[in-house]
């Protein structure tokens, strides 16, 4: 029989009051298994799990030869939770809950622990004690990471799926570990120049091919790649060499896999009891109940725990749209109206409100992004204006304008011109992040080369001037993986990336372009320093549609000289564009995507200067006259 060690007064009134009231921040402290010593100082652990629909609950695992009844959990009286002392239990050890719940709810259930923090390898499913060891070697990347998530400093997201970036040897089996990936990444990411890495979700995920979009292990690194400690140490690593680290984080959604959140006490506890709120038809999984207190207690202390426990410098909400509205994805008939009639999730508006008010609260130099591609007012305003309260917002509109715009040949862009102007019109509404993320490279849609029209060398200055233009613009910047070298083909996650591409000039032209980009934007404050502002941004020529130019001038305010971009997304060579500009003297061209280095056709030394003239061109009152060849973008200063 188990015994309460002095540790199960942890669960005190306001504990549970928290817990009961939704705020709870810290329920991975309270829940979960937790070893220590016992009255006697004898070493156990502490478990303890949320299942108030439970007639009876014990601890069954490798300490116990999977015994149930050996080690039973008491009840505590008024919060659904059950606790119990486990002497001689250890980490390392793997083990379940087993709930006997009445026989019309499934009987008994063996669960694994919604709070564990690591767990078998999947496909096995037990969950795994864990005591941390880890000593964290970045207190001067977290004194000084303010600064570096800042709305006014350069963000260059790199994005990653960890289990195909690189595999072992370079073939197609097995997995990098953490550890193994550190090294690699840290060199990677320096020589690229990206300020960030994202991660699409390490928590536990039972089936690989969700990518981590379909996840058992809120608390729970991927043991795929290893331990929390290894993953402790890569995100050390990558702080180390001035690297932030931004955690995917799925809140709308989980799988219905027998072992976890579903039916969890035999009863909808997790998820919302109404299919039409409960189920998601797109992802064939399970709603959050966000109305329930509990619930929202365990969302919160998720989302707290990676950014105190694994030092996350950002989370990035997934399909925050899905969470927004009760009829996403269905058909008239197929949902329920809220109170008012209409169909805004209510409750979910009121935890997101409440998850970014309590996330920046306390850790106020980190970002939460929104993944959400509606024109929903305010997502990336504060909560007492009346917004969600997100950090910066994806913005889904200019990535799929511009892919449209830009896998169309050039002979037609001209029809379609708004596609690109039509940004400036919300542009300054939301604080952007611009994606080209994995969603653009999977399910038929090829990579990003592929998109591109044409052939041949027409491809790749497409493409550099797709990247070109991103990074151009007002707001912050996110790319996925391999796009940086031109994949040919569509990524695969059972595959590594086609490193091999590298061998070839226009691929590592590719990357070197990117690269430059990324040096540009970090260099130059008029690219980054007003990003969310609008005043950093004005338009120099947004109307010549039938030449298919754009022009634009991008502002980092008082001291800072501007930057001036023109884009040719036509096929024709002009031999002297001219350009309205505010600013007589000199404009040198810092960057163009003509560079042979890159793969372009320009000359071997494309660095020089344009002298504006005392001449007005549109609303400005001096011109340069620049040469603007076919599919290319150039920086001018």
């Amino acid at each position: 029989m188990s015994r309460p060690g002095p540790e199960t007064s942890i669960v005190t009134p306001e504990h549970i009051g928290r817990f009961r009231s939704g705020t709870h921040q810290r329920l991975h402290e309270v829940l979960g298994a937790h070893p220590g010593r016992g009255p006697q100082g004898e070493e156990g652990v502490r478990f303890a799990v949320w299942a108030p629909n439970a007639k009876k609950v014990s601890v069954i695992g490798e300490f116990n030869s999977w015994t149930p009844g050996v080690d039973p959990l008491a009840r505590i009286r008024g919060s659904g939770i059950w606790m119990g002392w486990v002497p001689g239990a250890s980490p390392g050890e793997q083990y379940k809950y087993r709930l006997k719940v009445p026989r019309r709810h499934g009987g008994n259930l063996d669960k694994a622990d919604p709070f564990a923090r690591t767990g078998e390898e999947p496909p096995a499913t037990a969950s795994i004690v864990w005591e941390s060891t880890h000593e964290w070697g970045d207190s001067e990347w977290m004194e000084q990471r303010g600064e570096r998530n800042g709305l006014d400093a350069p963000i260059a997201i790199y994005e990653i799926h960890p289990g195909s970036w690189r595999r072992p040897g370079g073939d197609e089996s097995g997995f990098l570990t953490y550890r193994e990936l550190a090294p690699r990444l840290v060199e990677y990411i320096g020589e690229m120049g990206f300020t960030h890495v994202e991660f699409l979700p390490l928590m536990e995920h039972p089936f690989y091919g969700s990518w981590g979009y379909q996840c058992t292990g809120y608390f729970a690194p991927s043991s795929r790649y290893g331990t929390p400690d290894d993953l402790k140490y890569l995100i050390d690593q990558l702080h180390l060499a001035g690297i932030g680290v931004i955690l995917d984080w799925v809140p709308s959604h989980f799988p219905g896999d027998d072992h976890s959140l579903r039916r969890f006490d035999g009863t909808s506890l997790y998820e919302h009891p109404d299919p039409r709120r409960g189920y998601h038809p797109d992802w064939t999984s399970m709603i959050f109940d966000y109305g329930r207190a509990e619930v929202r207690s365990f969302l919160l202390s998720s989302a707290h725990f990676w950014c105190e426990h694994f030092h996350a410098d950002g989370l990035r909400v997934d399909a925050v749209a899905s969470m927004l509205y009760l009829d996403y994805s269905r058909a008239e008939g197929e949902w329920v109206p809220n109170i008012h009639g209409g169909n805004e999730n209510l409750e979910a508006v009121e935890f997101l409100r409440l998850l970014n008010e309590t996330l920046y609260a306390e850790f106020p130099d980190l970002q939460v992004f929104a993944e959400e591609s509606t024109a929903w007012p305010g997502v990336s305003h504060p909560v007492s204006s009346d917004g969600l309260g997100f950090g910066l917002k994806w913005d889904m509109g200019w990535m799929n304008d511009t892919l449209a715009y830009l896998s169309t040949r050039p002979t037609g862009r001209g029809k379609i011109h708004d596609k690109l102007t039509f940004r400036g019109v919300y542009a300054g509404s939301e604080n952007f992040v611009l994606p080209l993320s994995h969603d653009e490279v999977v399910y038929g849609k090829g990579s990003l080369l592929g998109k591109m029209p044409g052939r041949g060398s027409e491809r790749f200055a497409d493409l550099r001037l797709l990247l070109g233009y991103q990074y151009a613009l007002n707001g912050k910047k996110l790319l996925f993986m391999g796009g940086e070298f031109a994949q040919e083909g569509e990524w695969n996650h059972d595959l590594p990336l086609q490193w091999e591409l590298l061998d070839q000039a226009p691929h590592a032209g590719m990357k070197e372009w990117v690269a430059a980009l990324n040096r540009l934007y970090r260099d130059e404050p008029a690219l980054h320093r007003l990003d969310c502002e609008p005043e950093g941004f004005e338009w120099l020529d947004a109307d010549d549609a039938e030449r298919s130019v754009l022009a634009f001038l991008r502002s980092g305010g008082e001291g800072v000289k501007p930057v001036a971009v023109v884009a040719n997304f036509s096929d024709r060579r002009y031999g002297e564009h001219a350009l309205g500009v505010p600013h007589d003297g000199d404009w040198e061209v810092l960057l163009t995507s003509e560079d042979p280095r890159f793969g372009g056709p320009g000359s071997a030394d494309p660095y020089i200067s344009f002298e504006a003239m005392s001449e007005k061109t549109g609303a400005f009152p001096f011109t340069i006259r620049i040469p603007l060849s076919p599919r290319s973008i150039v920086f001018l200063r």
